[in-house]
């Protein structure tokens, strides 16, 4: 009878103990352990972290990390803590928390447009995803990989081309670039190619003469016009004369490309520089800006006139006046250099 009961309590001592267990284990991975009033809550973990840098990033959105640690190392995912983006929401247990960590790295959208260095690029990028503005510049430069694509040091930015991309996060410089590359030779498609072949240019000059009109207009339904212009003088081998290549000679002269310029004087078409077009024919050695789609095909799609002039229209502001003949241009021009002089424009 006493070894009987002695079992009982053992049986009795040991369903509590499991009881408890249970309920900690139950706890530990099925209470709701979020601390942000929102309704989502984003997580980014950078590659190579450990233990103690997921802490600093889950403390303040989970109420014990303690427990979320015990139910994450029963599950085996601290030693393998996986770098992205992660999407928690409100009320989530740390068994979910768990298993969005481990399988629910979510896409960012990478978007840019209009740079005008593949420096700027760099620094455009870097605040989107993981890898930082120097890890992208010394990717997007790699001297190696420019010549293995038919790029080089003044083509570089023309591999960019505009637009919103979906991208992991915690992606390599490497990786984006490639990607970039990849998105380059799926534009540049058969289509586009035959067009540019039709015209006379290679990719990437479509891209340097594009990134002159898109400088030239914002007004997209403009812009097959002024590409017909440059397309028309280069055909009958006049210089371009486009001022946007004057001042970025201007601004890569003298490193400064945040300096603003409204007036191009004539002792800046003097400026020695293979982007100076008043000094230089043909086109320049590589695009002054990133272009717009809608201005790499103004220039695939050009628009077929005769005309070889053109200069802002103060009558229509933002759009332009078009001349066949320089005489037709220069009253167009004197009427634009009284308007500019009114303003006291004078840089």
């Amino acid at each position: 009878m006493y070894i009987k009961k002695i079992l009982l309590a053992i049986v009795f001592i040991g369903l509590i103990a499991g009881g408890a267990f249970a309920y900690m284990v139950y706890g530990a991975f099925f209470t709701p352990n979020t601390n942000f009033n929102n309704d989502k809550a984003y997580v980014y973990i950078p590659t190579n972290s450990n233990v103690g840098d997921l802490e600093k990033i889950l403390e303040p959105l989970v109420k014990d990390f303690s427990s979320f640690k015990s139910a994450a190392d029963r599950k085996k995912y601290t030693p393998n803590i996986k770098a992205g983006k992660y999407v928690l929401k409100k009320g989530m247990n740390n068994n979910e928390i768990i298993g969005v960590l481990r399988s629910g790295n979510t896409p960012v959208k990478v978007a840019f447009n209009n740079q005008e260095t593949i420096e700027n690029l760099a620094g455009r990028i870097s605040v989107q995803i993981e890898p930082d503005s120097i890890s992208l510049l010394k990717a997007f430069t790699d001297i190696n990989f420019l010549k293995e694509n038919g790029f080089n040091k003044n083509t570089e930015l023309a591999m960019y081309i505009p637009n919103s991309y979906e991208f992991f996060w915690n992606i390599s410089a490497e990786g984006f670039r490639n990607r970039m590359l990849k998105e380059y030779k799926l534009f540049w498609n058969e289509g586009r190619l035959a067009k540019a072949k039709t015209i006379g240019l290679t990719d990437k000059e479509v891209v340097t003469l594009a990134s002159v009109v898109h400088k030239e207009t914002a007004k997209v339904e403009e812009r097959p016009r002024v590409a017909g212009v440059y397309l028309n003088r280069l055909r009958k081998g006049i210089l371009l004369q486009a001022d946007p290549t004057v001042i970025y000679a201007i601004k890569k002269h003298t490193g400064d490309f945040n300096k603003v310029i409204k007036r191009v004087l004539y002792k800046d078409l003097e400026l020695d520089s293979p982007y100076n077009t008043y000094k230089y024919g043909g086109l320049p050695p590589g695009p002054i800006a990133m272009p717009d789609i809608s201005a790499i095909d103004a220039v695939l799609n050009s628009e077929k006139h005769s005309y070889l002039y053109f200069v802002a229209n103060v009558e229509n502001f933002g759009y332009h006046k078009f001349a066949k003949t320089l005489a037709q241009h220069n009253r167009n021009k004197e009427q634009y250099i009284r308007w500019i002089n009114s303003k006291k424009i004078n840089r």
